[in-house]
């Protein structure tokens, strides 16, 4: 199916409404749907190095589905009926998979981020109520079984650990000297362990319960990222499938391959990638349990397309930027597309990606609150790079003015409202009391608007454009970082009265928390020992702040709340002064300002000869938009 354009999302929704479209009810039958059109072509690998070479595990349509419904047997077996939880922490891996399937299969899945410190894992797990945790089996290089076990100690609702070992991913004499060196478990909890592996193989390969077909919660992501206390949202089938739908509508066919090297803990790779394989047939590759942070798969990354033939890969900006310090080494003449999601993605590194792999990038938009998809640069029309593109058939985008409720005229700034079938108003998150004020609109579902904390306007060819946040989250390389960790670690300092956090610029990560403080009356204190205090009293090394200042009094509002925006553009001009210093380009920053179209701009004045082609070689890099002082 062609997409291009808002004529071709109008024709798609003119063919029949989304409830009379014929797509499948629930997981389950949309796997075993797929597994009988296509029941012996590749559907799921996993290669546990990221060696060009390395050995990987593939499985076909019909495997895929038989162990699938294995493992959502085990967790009947254990308890878990349709309203409970089946937790899993895991990097990624085949068993991720599976127990992501079989978990929605027998009840509601919930995908848990290995970064997350112990107390957060505790806290979702009672969030929850989890009855099941599907976790790793202790192995060398990775603390995730420890941290699981010190969790489930602190959360008495999990009943039984379901350990998954790496080990029958490895061969040769390294197989032989990790059970020597694995590490061992020193919190012991009340919960029961068992092998999954052994246990799933001793099930039936059909479905020992009925699969209602009924629409219900399938699925609890977490939100929050690396830091703070994260809020837990609800995934229904039907947004599940919606979002299957799409990638099956308007991307891929069973001939395609997707790489994707993101973690199984967040919607896009799990919802997305590994959801438009399951309703289009096409085969998914998952290299490392590290993704792209997997030792050798930044070096090995084209080796590795020209592998599996791949089609279609699954990135973020973070990754691009990486990628293109390696030469493209390898025929990746197969590839014809990249689907770029999770941050904004700066002009420069776009044109250079598109350069030197020859591939078309596509920029899309997404949220876990809505499921996910909402917005994409068209695949077969124009690509406005900075724009979030157009929405996907049967998602409706409101800009709407914060102040007055009203709808903002085009290309006019305000929040970012979105109406799918991958959102559930009233409903969004497990904890009643988040889900007020999340929505504009009344009591009818179909005329609900989620709001998405994300500041934007829709250009008059229907193009999203973010301009920036209402909501104060620092987004670093796509993870989500609650800027009250740093000011109430900072704030416990007692020479510091108030603390500001924020995201500065960042060439690679996209923005990096950086922190401004106001010290009590007669107090002294260096940025160097408030950066040590950071380091010691910020649990999670993400949300460290790279960039400290002390300011005779913070910006504030007049009732006294710090203003953040006078802090942004503040730290624009610093990052970009020291960006354009380092290049040997003669210009600074004159002046910060708010443009209703484009948000936050720095405008810059020469101090000698410097050209628009010398900054954009310094700040190409950097997403904020740069203009000329008049």
């Amino acid at each position: 199916m062609t997409y291009a354009t808002l004529a071709d999302k109008t024709a798609i929704e003119n063919e029949k409404p989304w409830a009379e479209r014929n797509a499948p009810r629930t997981t389950y039958e949309m796997v075993t749907q797929t597994a009988s059109r296509f029941p012996q072509r590749n559907a799921v690998t996993f290669q546990l190095l990221g060696m060009a070479d390395s050995p990987a595990e593939t499985l076909d349509w019909t495997e895929l589905r038989k162990r699938a419904i294995q493992t959502a047997n085990l967790f009947r077996e254990l308890g878990v009926g349709e309203k409970d939880v089946v937790a899993f922490l895991l990097p990624n891996c085949s068993e991720a998979v599976l127990t992501f399937l079989g978990g929605q299969f027998a009840g509601i899945v919930n995908p848990i981020n290995p970064l997350l410190d112990a107390s957060q894992i505790s806290g979702i797990l009672r969030e929850t109520n989890a009855k099941v945790l599907v976790t790793l089996k202790a192995f060398p290089k990775t603390d995730v079984a420890q941290k699981a076990a010190e969790a489930v100690a602190h959360a008495p609702n999990v009943k039984t650990v379901v350990e998954v070992d790496l080990l029958r991913y490895l061969t040769g004499v390294k197989k032989l000297i990790v059970p020597l060196i694995r590490p061992k478990n020193p919190v012991k909890h009340n919960a029961k362990v068992i092998e999954f592996h052994r246990a799933i193989m001793r099930q039936p390969a059909e479905l020992t319960f009925k699969d209602t077909g009924a629409d219900r919660v399938a699925a609890y992501f977490h939100t929050g990222g690396t830091t703070g206390t994260p809020k837990v949202a609800q995934h229904r089938f039907s947004g599940i499938i919606y979002n299957a739908w799409l990638g099956e509508k308007l991307l891929f066919t069973e001939e395609d391959v997707q790489i994707c090297p993101l973690p199984m803990f967040h919607v896009f790779a799990a919802i997305v990638s590994l959801g438009a394989s399951i309703a289009s047939g096409a085969h998914v590759v998952f290299p490392t349990p590290q993704g792209y942070r997997g030792e050798g798969v930044f070096d090995n990354f084209w080796k590795l397309i020209e592998r599996y033939k791949v089609t279609f890969m699954i990135t973020v900006p973070t990754a691009m930027s990486a990628l293109m310090q390696r030469k493209v080494d390898a025929d990746i003449s197969s590839l014809k597309l990249a689907f770029c999601g999770s941050a904004p993605l700066p002009l420069e590194l776009y044109k250079r990606f598109e350069h030197a792999a020859g591939v078309t990038i596509c920029e899309g938009y997404g949220l876990t609150e809505a499921t996910c998809l909402v917005s994409i640069n068209p695949p077969d029309g124009v690509k406005k790079v900075g724009s979030i593109g157009i929405p996907f058939p049967y998602t409706k985008v409101r800009i709407v003015n914060v102040a007055t409720g009203e709808d903002c005229a085009a290309d006019e700034q305000g929040e970012i409202c979105v109406s799918n079938p991958g959102i559930s108003p009233g409903n969004t998150y497990t904890e009643e009391d988040r889900n007020n004020g999340l929505f504009y609109d009344g009591e009818d579902c179909a005329n609900q608007y989620l709001r998405t904390g994300d500041l934007g306007r829709v250009d008059e060819d229907g193009y999203v454009w973010i301009t920036g946040r209402a909501k104060d989250l620092i987004i670093r390389g796509g993870h989500n970082i609650d800027p009250a960790v740093i000011e109430e670690a900072l704030a416990g300092h007692p020479a510091v009265a108030f603390a500001g956090a924020i995201g500065q610029p960042d060439a690679h990560a996209g923005e990096l928390p950086c922190a401004y403080v106001e010290l009590v009356d007669g107090a002294t204190v260096d940025v160097h020992e408030l950066m040590n205090w950071a380091k010691h009293h910020i649990t999670e090394r993400a949300a460290v702040p790279k960039s400290i200042e002390i300011l005779p009094e913070l910006p504030k509002t007049a009732v006294g709340k710090i203003f953040k925006p006078d802090l942004r553009k503040r730290a624009i001009k610093r990052v970009y002064d020291m960006a354009l210093a380092h290049a040997d380009v003669a210009a600074e920053v004159a002046d910060v300002v708010e443009d209703k179209k484009r948000g936050l701009i720095a405008r810059l004045r020469r101090t000698g000869t410097a050209t628009d082609a010398d900054v954009t070689r310094a700040l190409g890099a950097y997403t904020r938009p740069w203009e000329w002082e008049a």
